[in-house]
C-alpha cells in the first residue's frame, strides 16, 4: 500500500521542477486539506458505498483511513460515534463487522448527492412564513439549507430548497429579470465567504488536472484517494452554497468553474478508481461491484456538467 503522505523523493521532484508523482499530488492536497475522520468516512459512505449497496466491512473502512493519514483509532472511534448519532449502523457476518447507513441518512445521502452529481435547474425562489409558534423551531434547519431571515417569522431563499414540513406555510415567487435581484442577495447573503470556499477548492485540484494533462497515472488505489479527496473538498464547499439563481451572482462566479473542474477530474478518476473498489472492498462474501446503474447515471451527469459552456 502507497504512503499518502508522499516520500522525501516525490516532494524533492516536485522541488526540481520534474511532473509530480500521483504520491506527490495526494501528499500536496492532505497537507492543504485536514481531514475530521467522521467527516472523511461520511464521504466513502456518500462517493462509494451507497451507490453500490451500502454496506462496507469495517476493514476497508480502516484501510481507506489509512491511505488518507487517518489512524485506525480514529477511524473506529469516528464509526463509533456515527453509529451513536444515527447515522451508521453495524452488522456483523461471522467475525467481521459491516456498517451501512441508517434509513434516515440515506435520506440526507440522497439529497447531498444530487446536489454534487446532479445538473442543477435554474430556482425560483421561496418565501416561508415559520408561524407564530415556530419561528424557534424550523429556522435554524432552513438557515442551515441557505435560507435567509427577512424579519422573526419569515425566511427566503432559492427554491431548489423546498422545506418538507408540512406545518411550514411556503410561497413560490418566480424569477422576473430585474435589475435590483443582485442588490437583494446582496444584502441577504455572504457570497464571499461561497466564493472563498470555491476559490480554495480550485486552488487545490487545478494542479492535479494539470499533473494528469502533463502524463500523470494514477495507480487504481491512488486514483480512489484522489477522488474521495475531490469529493471530500467540493462537498465541503458545495453543500454550504446557498446556490442562488444565476442571475443573483457576479459574472464570473468561481462557483461554476470549480463544478466544471469537480466533474472533469471526477470523470477522469473513475475508471481506475472504480476498478480498486470492485477488487478490494467488501459488502459480505461478495466484493461491491466496480459499477451499479447509479453509478453509470453519475458518469452521465457529470458529463453533461463538465461540457456545459
Amino acid at each position: 500500500m502507497s504512503d499518502a503522505r508522499g516520500s522525501s523523493a516525490d516532494r524533492n521532484g516536485e522541488a526540481r521542477g520534474e511532473a509530480p508523482t500521483s504520491r506527490g499530488l495526494i501528499a500536496h492536497l492532505l497537507d492543504r486539506l485536514p481531514l475530521r475522520s467522521g467527516g472523511f468516512i461520511v464521504t466513502l459512505y456518500g462517493d462509494v458505498v451507497e451507490p453500490r449497496g451500502g454496506r462496507l466491512w469495517m476493514g476497508n473502512i480502516v484501510e481507506i483511513g489509512r491511505m488518507v493519514g487517518i489512524s485506525e483509532t480514529l477511524v473506529r472511534t469516528a464509526v463509533s460515534r456515527l453509529v451513536a448519532a444515527g447515522q451508521l449502523t453495524g452488522e456483523r457476518q461471522g467475525r467481521r463487522s459491516f456498517y451501512r447507513l441508517t434509513e434516515a441518512a440515506r435520506r440526507e445521502f440522497l439529497s447531498a448527492a444530487r446536489t454534487l452529481f446532479a445538473p442543477q435547474s435554474e430556482p425560483g425562489w421561496l418565501f416561508v412564513w415559520l408561524g407564530l409558534d415556530q419561528a424557534g423551531e424550523a429556522g435554524p434547519s432552513l438557515e442551515r439549507a441557505g435560507f435567509v431571515r427577512l424579519g422573526p417569522h419569515w425566511l427566503l431563499g432559492p427554491a431548489r430548497h423546498r422545506p418538507a414540513d408540512p406545518a411550514l406555510v411556503v410561497f413560490e415567487a418566480g424569477t422576473a429579470p430585474s435589475p435590483r435581484l443582485a442588490d437583494l442577495v446582496a444584502a441577504h447573503w455572504d457570497l464571499a465567504v461561497f466564493a472563498a470556499a470555491y476559490d480554495a477548492f480550485l486552488a487545490a485540484f487545478t494542479g492535479i488536472a494539470d499533473a494528469l494533462d502533463a502524463g500523470a497515472r494514477p495507480t487504481d488505489e491512488e486514483a480512489l484517494q484522489l477522488r474521495l479527496l475531490l469529493v471530500h473538498a467540493y462537498r465541503h464547499a458545495a453543500l454550504r452554497d446557498a446556490r442562488l439563481p444565476a442571475a443573483t451572482l457576479p459574472p464570473d462566479w468561481s462557483g461554476h468553474r470549480a463544478r466544471r473542474l469537480f466533474a472533469d477530474l471526477y470523470l477522469r478518476l473513475s475508471p481506475a478508481a472504480d476498478r480498486h473498489v470492485g477488487h478490494h472492498f467488501l459488502a459480505g462474501d461478495e466484493r461491491l461491484p466496480a459499477q451499479t446503474a447509479e453509478t453509470v447515471g453519475r458518469t452521465a451527469s457529470l458529463s453533461r456538467i463538465r461540457d456545459e459552456a
